[in-house]
């Protein structure tokens, strides 16, 4: 793959320079950019996201991303916070966010053996054949830091248990998207991250 097969989006404090590597380590070639013409032209874009929703989403509304994001027809990965921003809206600041998927996502309960936020090796349940998760069983780990979480919707193809099940992994139409971080999660999210550049 040559430089510039994905874009990624900036949406603030996310760990991208991380992403980047572990792309290139599968041969792609990636570029940040909140340009909407950039963005509308890649091959595939990835929006990830690290913090809070209302700070990521007034970012994307003040680059005009918000109307770009929803409207893409290539393959969009959604990683963590930005798994969360293709659904309808979250609980964290009583956020609309970019409805490209039904959902809102919700704070875990704060319990004394399960800390908020849900952070380290989780398991997840693979649901069905998924062109994401291809090759990946239930059972398999990743690596997840989030307070907030999507329920089971229709899009939801992995689920994972902190107290409660929620969604680990959806596909859309053309956007997919997990709650967990592939650039950190070892052999199990770079080949999640090859799966999604096979699309």
């Amino acid at each position: 793959m040559s430089a510039g097969d994905v874009v990624i989006i900036p949406t603030g404090g996310a760990n991208i320079a991380s992403l980047q590597f572990a792309l290139e380590r599968l041969g792609a070639g990636s570029r940040v950019s909140a340009d909407p013409a950039e963005i509308r032209g890649a091959a595939r874009v990835i929006l990830p996201g690290v913090g809070a929703a209302p700070d990521a989403m007034q970012r994307l509304r003040t680059a005009g991303l918000d109307l770009v994001i929803p409207e893409l027809t290539q393959p969009v990965l959604g990683i963590c916070l930005g798994m969360q921003l293709l659904h309808a809206a979250s609980d964290e600041g009583t956020t609309a966010c970019l409805s490209v998927i039904p959902g809102r996502a919700q704070r875990f309960a704060d319990a004394p053996q399960r800390p908020v936020p849900h952070m380290g090796w989780n398991t997840f349940a693979v649901d069905g054949e998924c062109a994401l998760l291809d090759g990946l069983a239930t059972g398999s780990y990743a690596y997840f830091v989030h307070s907030y979480a999507l329920p089971r919707t229709a899009a939801t193809i992995a689920t994972t248990d902190y107290g409660i099940s929620f969604t680990a992994a959806v596909q859309w139409k053309n956007f997919s998207g997990v709650q967990f971080h592939p650039e950190r999660s070892s052999a199990v999210g770079a080949r999640i991250l090859q799966n999604f550049l096979r699309f």
